[in-house]
This record gives structure tokens, sequence and C-alpha cells, in this order.
């Protein structure tokens, strides 16, 4: 929002120079963006009239200018401009002078353009005449009777005088942002409100009284009808008869090219005045265009066209709201209105639309149509509809003013459900407990009515009415913080935060970092990819069509197909992470991710998705096989205290070679699975060497997961070991052979670890021999060798009895 301090001095005394001004303004809640100065660095620029206008001998698009600045002697300057004539009243920037603006073709400089005599085809030119953006204007405000060629003065200014002190030109602009929860600031209204709380001073409203009414009533020009209320709350019409479509007075343009708006006629840049000065937009219609004298507010029909001020043909949808006269669209509420009612030259009666749209409305249309105003982008903040009388007579008063027409009686006022602010309990000792301050009510009420609040009740109880056009203040907080703003946050005193909470860490969160911790002491290195992936990932690695990993849950506005659903597995982005890294000639490669997985909600899909969290580790590399990511595997969980750990071989998985996968699970809860990825899979990835990979279902490992050490004495009677082999069949797993021993054995059996997998000529075909060595120990005895034999027996008869399994001379 740009205010500039010269307009804001017109509703509220400002008796403080501009940087004070925008600390204090800071310090009270607005935040603020530029403070910009304008014409400071403009120097020996003075008003001059051109006597007399002659071509120059040597080229068609030039003419010598002789220029009265108030001296004996007139200056002599060339010029291309278009637009120049004789007895005309324009910016002279003599010799030795300086611009803020470029030139044209260059660029700014700093600290303005040095302007200085010299030749054009071989006359001199002692200065040059400036156009509007050469005096630092940008090109977006210069008014339309100036945009092309050299600012024309429209009134008489002594000649010689300073071209910025004789058009007020000199003046501070401050560039405040307005978060979207004070939509009351987008005015300069609702600023000077800010500026005379922040400096204790008054408000001064702008004249809205019409004083010369004709007999002539509104009602009689024009019938209003709103079919949607709940988008259209309130829509008020006045009529301006007599109109004269001119050029606007100096002083209302200087204010709209300040505040950053073109001025264009006198009804368009009164209406953009008034939206500036009160947040309220307006809208003028060609009355003659309106057929039927009617306005009706309604929803637009699917399909229905409509062409715009811009001269665009849009297609509307049945949610956008229209305003319609007896028989067409003639504005799409809100955001523009329709080149089939413009205001046009002889145009000689208006109706003055001041009305209140829906917010969401507003913004989801103008979105769809790609069209935004500073209309919209205003209504779909939020405007208060009280605003709209005040807002239509002000354009009425204006119009007055400037005598560009007459103001008939009355106005045309729909208002369906009157809007009325809350009643807020406010209590004295909460404020005070919050900001840490010991302020009165007294205190409190001056801030509140400073602000144009009104406070009621007694005691601690304040119950607080704010103005309707303060719709942020819904709830006791949001009083807290007008209470401390205005107090000043740097009077707030300083206290260290109180309470007795300790900072914890989850469970979960505690069995993550120590995932990473464990896989980052192997070696491997943590890498992040993205949520948003594509859907063609799964078929890349081989994943069967009726699959839970293709139950994607799909994003509604995605960027592309290739991040248009969300991951249900990890390992497609682990793969373009080895391949990746292959295609850079990376020799060797550890890697993990720890993230996101989701699904849509299998109960009710209407839900939200479920969220779980998965680990894959990826490698590859000379010294990487199958059995270096099950070590890498087995010690994570070893840390993670996951305890009979099942590795179960699985040749079905698509993803992976089908003779080296195995699935990985505890009990009857399977917990990932892992192997080396097939070839198919590498070759489509563009992995030219063996890569590993396992995913893992990390919250089912966090079901089993144990971390909690409990104390066990150094065992005081020695142990005993026995080594077996065993010739078994080419298919029996040596799993269960140890769960076998493992359950024959579980008195006072401590260990069992293999130690060789032999197959040769010693061992018929069909057949292997397994190695174990086996750790006997008794916490309360020392065990003899009857002991050992009896339990060690037992365990030799049972891999008999379920494996088949004959004991093989070591």
């Amino acid at each position: 929002m740009l205010v500039p301090i010269e307009w804001l001095k017109d509703y509220t005394d400002i008796d403080v120079d501009t940087k004070e001004f925008c600390d204090r303004m800071i310090m009270s809640g607005s935040n603020l963006e530029t403070c910009e100065y304008f014409c400071e660095e403009m120097e020996n620029v003075v008003v001059g009239r051109i006597d007399k206008i002659e071509k120059h001998p040597d080229a068609d698009k030039l003419v010598v200018c002789m220029i009265n600045v108030g001296k004996d002697e007139p200056v002599q300057i060339v010029t291309g401009a278009p637009n120049v004539f004789e007895g005309a009243y324009v910016p002279v920037a003599l010799h030795k002078s300086r611009i803020p603006g470029p030139l044209h073709g260059k660029e700014k400089e700093e600290g303005g353009t040095k302007i200085t005599k010299g030749k054009l085809r071989g006359v001199e030119s002692f200065g040059m005449l400036c156009s509007a953006g050469e005096l630092g204007f940008d090109d977006k405000v210069v008014p339309v009777a100036h945009r092309e060629g050299i600012w024309i003065l429209e009134e008489e200014c002594p000649l010689g005088q300073d071209f910025a002190e004789a058009l007020g030109l000199k003046q501070a602009v401050v560039d405040f942002e307005i978060t979207p929860n004070r939509p009351d600031c987008l005015s300069m209204v609702g600023m000077a409100r800010e500026a005379a709380a922040t400096f204790g001073g008054s408000l001064k409203y702008p004249d809205t009284a019409c004083t010369d009414e004709t007999d002539k009533q509104a009602k009689d020009f024009i019938q209003v009808e709103i079919k949607d209320s709940e988008l259209c709350r309130r829509y008020a019409a006045r009529i301006v008869t007599d109109v004269k479509i001119e050029q606007s007075p100096w002083w209302l343009q200087k204010r709209l090219m300040y505040a950053g708006m073109r001025p264009i006629n006198n009804i368009v840049d009164i209406t953009n005045f008034v939206m500036l000065e009160f947040g309220q937009p307006i809208h003028a219609f060609d009355i003659r265009q309106i057929a039927d004298n009617r306005i009706i507010v309604e929803r637009a029909q699917e399909g229905e066209t409509f062409t715009t001020l811009d001269n665009t043909e849009r297609t509307l949808t049945e949610d956008m709201l229209l305003i319609k006269d007896g028989q067409r669209g003639v504005a799409i509420a809100g955001v523009m209105g329709g080149l089939n009612s413009e205001i046009e030259k002889d145009t000689t009666t208006i109706l003055i639309e001041s009305a209140n749209f829906n917010g969401d409305s507003v913004r989801a249309t103008s979105k769809k149509l790609g069209l935004r105003t500073e209309a919209s982008s205003r209504f779909e903040k939020g405007i208060d509809p009280n605003l709209c009388q005040a807002a239509a007579d002000r354009v009425c008063r204006l119009i007055e003013i400037l005598g560009c027409g007459k103001v008939a009686s009355g106005t045309v006022d729909v208002y369906p459900n009157q809007f009325k602010a809350p009643v807020i309990d406010v209590r004295v000792s909460r404020v005070n407990h919050v900001l840490g301050t010991d302020l009165s009510r007294q205190d409190m009420t001056g801030i509140f009515e400073s602000l144009e609040m009104i406070v009621e009740g007694e005691g601690d109880i304040m119950k607080v009415t704010p103005p309707t056009i303060r719709q942020d203040l819904l709830t006791e907080v949001d009083f807290v913080e007008e209470v401390a703003r205005m107090y000043g946050y740097d009077q707030l005193p300083v206290t260290i935060p109180k309470g007795n909470s300790e900072a914890g860490q989850s469970r979960e969160r505690t069995l993550v970092d120590l995932a990473r911790d464990t896989l980052c002491a192997l070696g491997a290195n943590e890498v992040q990819t993205y949520s948003f992936v594509s859907p063609k990932g799964v078929d890349d690695v081989r994943i069967d069509e009726d699959s839970w990993e293709r139950d994607f849950v799909k994003i509604t506005n995605p960027l592309g197909e290739e991040n248009s659903v969300m991951r249900t597995i990890l390992t497609p982005n682990m793969l373009e992470v080895l391949a990746r890294n292959y295609s850079r000639n990376i020799e060797a490669v550890r890697a993990f991710e720890i993230g996101s997985t989701f699904m849509t909600n299998m109960i009710d899909p209407e839900k939200l998705p479920d969220e779980q969290t998965g680990l894959c580790i990826g490698i590859y590399g000379n010294d990487a096989d199958f059995f270096t990511l099950k070590g890498m595997i087995v010690e994570m969980l070893k840390v993670l205290g996951v305890k009979e750990t099942l590795f179960e071989a699985e040749s079905q998985y698509g993803v992976y070679h089908p003779g080296r996968c195995a699935r990985i699970s505890v009990g009857d809860e399977e917990l990932g699975i892992m192997g080396e990825v097939h070839p198919d899979v590498s070759e489509k990835f563009g992995i030219g060497t063996r890569s590993y990979v396992c995913e893992l279902f990390f919250d089912s490992v966090i079901r089993h997961a144990n971390i909690e050490k409990a104390y066990e004495p150094l065992p005081k009677y020695p142990a005993t070991s026995r080594d077996i082999a065993l010739l078994v069949d080419e298919d029996i797993q040596v799993g269960d052979i140890e769960s076998i021993i493992k359950e024959q054995g579980k008195a006072i059996l401590e260990k069992v670890q293999l130690f060789d997998v032999y197959r040769g000529k010693q061992v018929a075909e069909g057949k292997k021999s397994v190695a174990f060595a086996l750790t006997y120990r008794d916490k309360n005895k020392t065990l003899t060798d009857e002991d050992v034999a009896k339990v060690h027996d037992k365990v030799l008869e049972a891999l008999k009895e379920k494996v088949n399994a004959v004991l093989r001379e070591i």
C-alpha cells in the first residue's frame, strides 16, 4: 500500500519528519517495505513557456524552441517531442541541471542524471524539455494526457519557478506491506487511523455530504435485485446526471500518481481515488447501456461468455458472480466491468456502484480467469459492507466539488443482512498477564478508543466492540495484541519464560536417530528425495499391476506428470540416486533414506491418506554384495534391539533377482525386503553394475525395537563348545536349522554361530554341509560332559527328525 505523506495529512496531523514517522509506525505493527523521496535529486529544473517554435534546419523530426524562463533572454532548446506548441508551460532542465529519471534509452544514474548544454545536429541546445518519466515517475502512473512527449502543465505557473516546488512534487511516499488479516489498512483512511492512534492525533473523515442534490430520485433511474445474498452482501447505487468527461485537476492526478495509479479522466479518477481513500472498490456504468434500468446480481450460466473492459472474451462458470442488467451481463462482480457498459466521451448519466462481494468467491473467480485487479485484491481479503454507502456518497461529493455532474437524490441500497461487530470480553488481568505489564483499565480503554473501539462494562472485564472494518478482531487474544502494539513492543518487559516442562524426545524419534547414526557409522550417507513422484516409477521397478504399491494418493494440482502422485515406496527414488551417482563415475555408493510413504485410507478413501515411515538402503561397488547389505541390516536391527529376525528367500518380487532376494520378518510380521536389483531394473535406470537395495517398514521395526539396557553380571561358570557339521538337502534353509538348535538347546545353549557352508567332492549332489559352533553354559553350575551330551544329543536327534540332517566328520 503506497501512502503519500502529503495525502495522509488530509486525515490526521503528523508533526514529525518522515524517518520518525516510519520508525514509530513500524513499532506499532505496520510492516514497512520502502520509503521513496520523489524529486529529491532534481536540481535547476524550472517552469518555462514556449514562446516560439521553428523547424530544425537539418532534421525533420526536431524543432527549435525559444523558452521563456523568467529571465531577460529566452533559452534555446532543441527537442523531438511531438506534443509541444507555442504557449505551452513545460518543465525545463537548464544547463548544469539534474533530473531524477533516466534519459530515453539509457539507464538511471545514481544521484540523478546530469544535463548540460550541447548541440543536436549542429544547433545548440541549452538544456532539455522533460517528460514525466524523466522527472522520476514510472510509466504506469503517467497521466494519459502526458504519456507521449513532454509534460504539458494544465495551468499557468510563475516562469522560472522551481518546477518541483510549483507542482508540489517533492514529497515522501511510504510503501507499507499489508498483511491479509488487515484489509482495513488497504486505504488512506485506514492508514490514517493507524497513524492517529500511534501519534495520539485525531482522525478526520472525508467529506461525504452532498450539498447540491437535484430533485431527481435515484430509484427512478435504477432498480437493484440481489439473487445470491451469500456472494453479494450489499449493493448500493447512486445516479449522476449531466456528466462532463474531462481531465481531472492536478491535485487529484497527483494523489493518484503518488499512490501508484494512472490518471485517466475525472470520473475514472474519482472512483479510483475513493477506492484508495476508503478501500471500497467503486465502479461506474453508462446508464444508457443498462437494459430495462435493472441491476440483477446472480451467478453466471455455465459456459456463458463475457467481454471485459480489456476487450477480452472470457468464459464463465456457474460459481462466478455476475452483475447483469435486464438482458445480459455488464460486469464480473468484484473483478472487472464489461466493455458493453463502459463510460464513453459522450456519456451523460452514470450509475455509481458501491457493492460488497464475498472474498472467497472473488478470489476463486479472479484465479480461474487469470484476471487480478486492484478491486479483486481488496475484495478477496474482506471488506466491511458498511463502507458502501459512505464510499458512494464520497464519489458523488467529489463530482459536486469538481463540477462534472449533478447528483440525483437518494440511494438504491439493497442490504439484506446488516453486518454488526461482535462484542468481545477482554479481561484487564489477562492482558497484563500475557504481556507482563501493569496497565490500568483506563490505559487499555484509551488504546482501544484511539482505534475507534467502544469499551463498556465494569471491573476487570471490558466489553469491547471493534469497528466493523476490523474483521480480524474476533477473540480476546486479538485485543491483547492491539494493546501490545499500541503500547509499544519496545516497552514490554523482557522476562525469561516460566515453566517446569522438560525437553524430551519421542521413542519414535529416538529410534530414527539411532538408526541414522548406526547406518552412518557403517559408512552410508543419508539422502533425501521428493515425496511427489511419477506413477511410472513402480513400472520401472517391475511392480505387479495389482500390487498395493500402486495404491497412490493423487495430487489435485500437480506441477506435472512426474510429480503427480505421492510415493508408496522409497525404492524407485533410491535407484534414481544410485543411477545418478553411477552416471557421474562414482565407484562405490552406500546410501540410505528415512522418509514418509503414503497410501489412500483403506477404510475410508475420503479421509486423509495413511502416512508411514520407510527406510531404504542402496549400495553398489566392487566390495559390495548381498551379504554386505545383509550385514548392515543385521547390525542396525541389533542396535535397535530387534531380536529373532528371520531372512527368508523370495523369488516372486519383480524388483530383485529371483535367486538373491529375501524377506525380513519377526514372528508373523514382515519388516521389509532386500536383495540384488534385477538386471532388467538396473538396465532401466542405467546402472551398469550389480546393486543391492533394502526397503524396511520402519514403523514395524519400531514396534519390535527394544533399546532398554538391563544389567547382567558376568558369568561365574565356564562355557563349553561343540562344533558340528551337518549334511542336509540343498533346499534346507540355514535359518530353519538354527531355529531347531535353539529350540532344543534353550536350557543351557548360549550361542549358535554358523561358520561354514560347503559344497564339493566330499558332499553328494543335492546336498550341502553346514557347520555350526554351539556354546553351552549354565548360570548356576559348572557343566559336566554328561550335562552337555544330554542336551547336545537331543539337538542332533531333532535335526535328524525334522530336516534329515546327518552328522558329518569335521
